[in-house]
């Protein structure tokens, strides 16, 4: 029997541990091309970068540098709780050891805070902005139902066996509603995170807003936001969208993991975006019907 053809490696992955003051970080990077800018990956809450690894391998030949949050993964817990800004100046110091200056930075989820964060803390090391699935915070962000959120004040999706694949659909809504395998496979990437290290993500996160000033952020900024999304709904994308001057929304028909549910579709806007010259406007909303979505995720998909 002949060989599959026209299978793409794996990319290869390479891990870093780096002390930052008194934490230790664990640090995943998948190497690209010098002339390129890399891609600094924010993960969302209790989610360590290997969950991702699929949407990573989608992303091509630019390199992709992520890292545990702390009590996250591999990185220790913190002495003393954090913010969101302490976040971002972690994430100063893990691209500088990882040998860049700037970074196009791309958050999903929780991550798309800390994106927001990192772009306006440190501007000068942020080319372009891409926020999946998130919010602004408190008091302008649309709320998932109380029944999501109760189950988004504990780690137990992440500690208990089981407990990923019978809720996956309930939570991240989309193809997780109906693919049992994808659940399983998701499931099976997780490291487990601390309980403290949860909770102090949480508490990072408790209170935060970027309302009061994402109307000075200056990047390129690509929002994407998933039609069925029991954790951010759609209307937060709209609201980034009205509040970020260069930016633009694109709404996806999938859930809120729609990077993991669909790589290679969410994969394929990401790179136009950063590969793009021009931001410029489009149109707020492009979706893909679910009978074309359910089956287009391969590695010939296009967006």
């Amino acid at each position: 029997m002949n060989a599959p053809q026209n299978i793409t490696p794996a990319r290869e992955l390479k891990l870093h541990q780096i002390r930052v003051g008194r934490m230790s970080l664990r640090v995943a990077r998948w190497p690209g091309p010098k002339t390129r800018t890399p891609i600094l990956l924010f993960n969302g809450i209790g989610g360590n970068f290997e969950l991702l690894d699929p949407f990573v391998q989608a992303l091509g030949d630019v390199e992709v540098i992520s890292f545990d949050m702390p009590g996250i993964g591999g990185s220790s817990a913190p002495p003393y709780p954090y913010r969101m800004s302490t976040i971002a100046r972690l994430a100063v110091h893990v691209l500088k050891k990882m040998g860049h200056e700037r970074a196009d930075a791309l958050g999903i989820s929780w991550g798309g805070a800390a994106a927001q964060q990192f772009a306006h803390s440190a501007p000068s090391r942020c080319r372009r902005l891409v926020l999946c699935a998130t919010m602004a915070g408190s008091p302008i962000a649309w709320p998932a139902s109380p029944g999501v959120l109760w189950k988004l004040l504990s780690p137990t999706r992440y500690l208990k066996p089981g407990y990923m694949e019978q809720h996956a659909g309930r939570l991240y809504g989309g193809r997780f509603r109906w693919d049992k395998q994808l659940a399983r496979d998701y499931a099976s990437r997780i490291k487990k995170p601390s309980r403290a290290g949860y909770l102090l993500q949480l508490n990072a996160i408790t209170g935060w807003t970027s309302a009061l000033w994402l109307w000075r952020l200056r990047q390129p900024t690509l929002i994407l936001a998933g039609s069925d999304d029991p954790i951010c709904p759609p209307l937060n994308g709209h609201i980034l969208a009205k509040l970020i001057p260069n930016s633009r929304l694109e709404v996806l028909d999938e859930g809120h993991l729609f990077v993991v549910a669909q790589p290679h579709i969410a994969a394929a806007r990401v790179r136009a975006f950063l590969d793009g010259e021009h931001v410029g406007a489009s149109p707020q909303a492009t979706q893909k019907p679910w009978s074309a979505a359910m089956h287009a995720d391969g590695p010939g998909a296009t967006s």
